[in-house]
């Protein structure tokens, strides 16, 4: 069954809902756009969303770095410490760090933009921090950008960079072998409240078969139930810009601890 999963974005040293495609590969806009799109800024320290997930037993939140400045590892840290072993962290994770990550509080690392150095997925990187941190404390980040002819294409460098690896079962299937969650963000409609990509949706339910979190787009608590039927239960959803708790008016975050709550999950 489809599960309400939490996220915690850091940007600037601050919790930020930004909409991801004005990101450029550090902490600066983006060149294509004269300025960052941001949704919410929160005056709210990380630890305090950390701690809501904690109350409400929202596991697997995720909390992201989008940059590379040094009050980004603090202010993610300080949510890691809120509720260690209990939620995963990414944004620039690498084989000299992940080790750190895992001993530091979080129960997962997130890697992607370092599996493809120069655009070009090394599969002995991803070897080697399988190796460090074994398949039960990995998750890649598959995010994608739809090309025009159709396929989605993972996406490096905060979502700016084209890979040519086509998001298809038995690239799943590959990667599998060395992760035990995968993270998908929908690039193209993150941040967006214009809905989900449901095609996405379901060709996950389809090609996946470890827990995948999907992201992007989503505008209604409803959505939750959408997910549950595209992808028969086997995608779960995060919420972001649209989520009252980040300045959104469309979803209660009461409300997705309830869906989570409701007496048929397991």
């Amino acid at each position: 069954m489809t599960y309400y999963v939490g996220c915690i974005d850091i940007h600037g040293g601050k919790v930020k809902q930004i909409v991801g495609r004005t990101l450029d590969s550090d902490d600066n806009i983006s060149k294509h756009d004269s300025s960052l799109a941001t949704n919410f800024v929160s005056e709210k320290p990380s630890s305090y969303y950390a701690n809501l997930y904690k109350i409400h037993n929202i596991i697997r939140t995720h909390v992201i770095k989008l940059g590379s400045l040094e009050e980004n590892n603090l202010v993610a840290l300080e949510a890691l410490k809120k509720w260690p072993g209990h939620m995963q962290i990414g944004g620039g994770i690498n084989d000299t760090n992940a080790q750190y990550w895992i001993e530091n509080g979080a129960d997962k690392v997130i890697v992607t933009s370092w599996l493809f150095p120069g655009g070009e997925f090394d599969e002995a990187r991803l070897e080697k921090i399988h190796e460090l941190v074994g398949r039960e404390h990995l998750v890649v980040d598959l995010s994608c950008r739809k090309r025009r002819d159709g396929n989605w294409v993972v996406a490096i460098n905060k979502w700016q960079t084209l890979t040519e690896m086509e998001l298809k079962k038995e690239v799943f299937e590959m990667f599998e072998r060395y992760c035990s969650e995968f993270l998908v963000h929908a690039a193209d409609v993150e941040g967006l409240c214009h809905g989900i990509d449901k095609e996405l949706v379901g060709k996950l339910g389809e090609w996946c078969h470890v827990p995948v979190v999907y992201a992007g787009g989503a505008r209604s608590v409803n959505d939750l139930d959408l997910v549950d039927g595209l992808s028969k239960g086997r995608v779960d959803l995060t919420f972001g810009s649209a989520l009252d708790i980040f300045g959104g008016k469309l979803v209660k975050f009461e409300d997705c601890c309830k869906w989570n709550e409701r007496p048929n999950k397991a």
